[in-house]
């Protein structure tokens, strides 16, 4: 009910929201199609099995099916998915931190229930990716350890601060937007666990992306304070959500051999002329405007044109130099720390369960004897 309450008729089937829902079921039903489908292995086990395996990895790549944990995968296939999927579920986690400050001071219960339901989503979503990595034989308890001590990165957007209620509408309307954009081709990814993880992701970041765009919609048609507000919101959210889609296909070292192994299916530059074109008309139903001079139609190429984000801002941000950087890290090893307890006391839980087990099979072992 919370995420779906919105019925204005000027907002029902912004454009793009739908379609991208429709590549998501489509995907999901590939996903149960492809599953139906089987390739010939080869079943080499001489000198040439190494071979036969890339052969039949090859094989399965190219007929668009699904590669599975169980399955053999180049080492750095492992070792590129395992990167990006940890990268993926560090962002869902600290992703919670710029609206759970927010939970408490929403201006309304129906608010406050609405956004405590998104970013216990977002925690959700770092849960599934987490366990789709560990099919990849990398545990949680590692890929925390590598986000906590810096070692691995997240999404540079999440180092922006949320100075009002309107950057919630934003966060909402652009960050889940290009979420959405940047994720719903991953439902077709060619690890398995990873796409099937997608689908459901997606899903509940259309009601996240929905409810921002609903934020700003009210807000723009409040008072002045609160219109002049959610333009603020979207001036200083626009570009780095822009960034979101990372470093142009020029600087992008990992995005080609990423398509040709069919875990992306566009380029970096490609998914962010999708959001643009996709934000430039929902735009206009908000009644807000884009913080961009550059941006036009170009009918020639049947897109709109606009001015690249700061790249050099973006990568100074990933490397640690942006306005919330330290303070993201800081409360993630708190958060970890305090939680220790909760972890301990489930490891010797899990322990005493497995010493009573032991002991009725060893009890039944000795009656049956």
């Amino acid at each position: 009910m919370y995420g779906s309450d919105f019925e204005d008729p000027e907002t029902v089937g912004q454009p793009g929201a739908s379609a991208l829902l429709d590549e998501v079921e489509s995907a999901e039903r590939d996903l149960h199609e492809a599953a139906a489908r089987t390739v010939a292995t080869g079943g080499s086990t001489g000198p040439g099995a190494d071979a036969a395996l890339q052969d039949y990895f090859d094989a399965v790549i190219a007929a668009d099916q699904k590669i599975e944990p169980r399955d053999w995968m180049p080492g750095a296939y492992r070792k590129g998915l395992i990167r990006q999927i940890a990268q993926h579920a560090h962002s869902e986690i600290i992703g919670m931190q710029p609206e759970g400050n927010w939970i408490t001071r929403a201006p309304s219960l129906k608010r406050k229930a609405i956004l405590l339901a998104k970013v216990q989503d977002e925690a959700g979503h770092g849960l599934y990716l987490y366990a789709a990595a560990e099919t990849l034989g990398s545990s949680r308890d590692e890929l925390v350890e590598l986000l906590i001590t810096g070692r691995q990165k997240y999404s540079s957007i999440f180092n922006y601060p949320t100075l009002n209620w309107a950057d919630v509408g934003a966060i909402g309307w652009l960050v889940d937007g290009a979420a959405i954009v940047n994720q719903v081709p991953l439902c077709r990814c060619s690890y398995g666990p990873y796409a099937r993880a997608m689908i459901r992701i997606c899903k509940e970041e259309s009601f996240h992306q929905r409810q921002g765009f609903e934020i700003l919609y009210t807000l723009a048609r409040g008072t002045a304070a609160q219109r002049q507000m959610a333009q603020d919101a979207v001036d200083r959210w626009w570009y780095p959500s822009l960034a979101m889609f990372g470093p142009p296909d020029s600087d992008s070292t990992h995005s080609e051999q990423s398509m040709a192994w069919k875990i992306k299916r566009f380029s970096n530059d490609d998914l962010r002329q999708r959001f643009v074109d996709m934000c430039a008309q929902q735009a206009s139903v908000l009644g807000l405007s884009i913080p961009d001079p550059d941006l036009r139609w170009n009918e020639e190429r049947g897109a709109w044109d606009y001015r690249q984000p700061d790249y050099a801002e973006l990568f100074r941000v990933i490397k640690g130099d942006g306005p919330c950087n330290r303070q993201r890290l800081r409360h993630r090893r708190q958060a970890h720390e305090d939680g220790a307890w909760v972890r301990d006391a489930g490891s010797a839980y899990a322990a005493k369960q497995a010493a009573r087990r032991a002991g009725k099979r060893a009890t039944e072992q000795v009656a049956a004897a």
